[in-house]
């Protein structure tokens, strides 16, 4: 039974943790408050992601540093670059191999499938700070100081899941209401199921063929338009009311609201085709993406429930 430190007890840090545990794996999870779920095999451990002491003390002993915490949307520039060196000096200290997950900023605007050969050409802050991270990271594997992978994800799907889809979109269309969503509701697009990020995270980390690489979470694709009506119809919900929120609109909701305001630079990624090639990830593996029904099933139960608790 090998140990496998999660930094982050978010929606996706917590499913990690439990996926290790029901596997038969020890986890120690790491949170600010020390919170995530219930389980004989999860230890649940305070820390700061930014602290390397506290990291390298945590991780000591682990097989694999998975990491799953990111800061404040508006506070990337500041906040992440200090996680992600704290993470990579615990992996160095330790031997753990780092497995972190990220997204596709970092590959910029594409015209066509995004494949985990492209090279970072970011052309947004945000993509920026990811890509560096990366590459910073690549360079510690390549100076043989630590053994480290990444796993990058679409937009995210799930009850819980912390996204701007679930923000904006299934909350008021299951409630029957109006839903606004920026971009174009019709362009292709990929997204992510949280089951299937720990999936991946958790199988990157067992596998000796996964350091040095980085790999893309098996996704499924389909138009805001499509999945918007799939939701509402899984649900029992009435027909969506969904209409586009221009640049415009985004900024005077941005006047309000610092997340927001992020959105406009990332606008690329919601008015542009973004397609998430998986391939190479699901031949290596054995993965696929769950199937988008069961998907919906499952944010429209968590959906359920967060509002219960509400």
């Amino acid at each position: 039974m090998s140990l496998h430190v999660v930094a982050g007890a978010g929606s996706t840090g917590s499913r990690t943790a439990l996926l290790l545990a029901e596997s038969g794996e020890r986890v120690r999870l790491v949170s600010r408050r020390g919170l995530g779920p219930a389980h004989p095999l999860i230890e649940l451990a305070a820390g700061d992601a930014s602290d390397a002491e506290r990291l390298t003390e945590l991780a000591t002993g682990a097989s694999a540093l998975i990491n799953t915490a990111w800061p404040a949307y508006n506070r990337w520039p500041t906040d992440f670059p200090p996680i992600a060196a704290a993470l990579l000096s615990a992996a160095e200290r330790t031997g753990a191999t780092l497995v972190s997950l990220s997204n596709i900023y970092g590959y910029g605007r594409a015209d066509g499938p995004l494949t985990e050969d492209l090279p970072m050409a970011p052309i947004s802050v945000k993509g920026a700070v990811r890509a560096q991270i990366w590459l910073n990271a690549l360079a510690a594997h390549a100076a043989g100081r630590a053994r480290v992978a990444e796993v990058r994800a679409a937009d995210f799907l799930g009850g819980d899941a912390g996204s701007l889809f679930n923000l904006l979109v299934t909350t008021p269309v299951l409630a029957g209401e109006p839903a606004a969503y920026p971009g174009d509701l019709d362009a292709p697009h990929s997204w992510s199921f949280v089951d299937d990020v720990a999936r991946t995270l958790v199988t990157v980390a067992r596998d000796d063929r996964a350091p040095g690489h980085a790999w893309h979470v098996p996704s499924t694709t389909v138009s805001v338009r499509e999945l918007t009506a799939r939701l509402a119809a899984r649900a029992g919900a009435p027909e969506p009311r969904l209409t586009s929120m221009s640049l415009g609109d985004i900024a005077w909701a941005g006047a309000q609201d610092p997340i927001v305001a992020e959105l406009i630079e990332m606008s690329y990624t919601m008015t542009h085709p973004e397609l998430l090639d998986s391939t190479r990830t699901e031949r290596t593996f054995g993965l696929s993406p769950t199937p988008l029904e069961d998907v919906l099933a499952d944010t429209v139960a968590g959906n359920l429930a967060g509002a219960a608790r509400a």
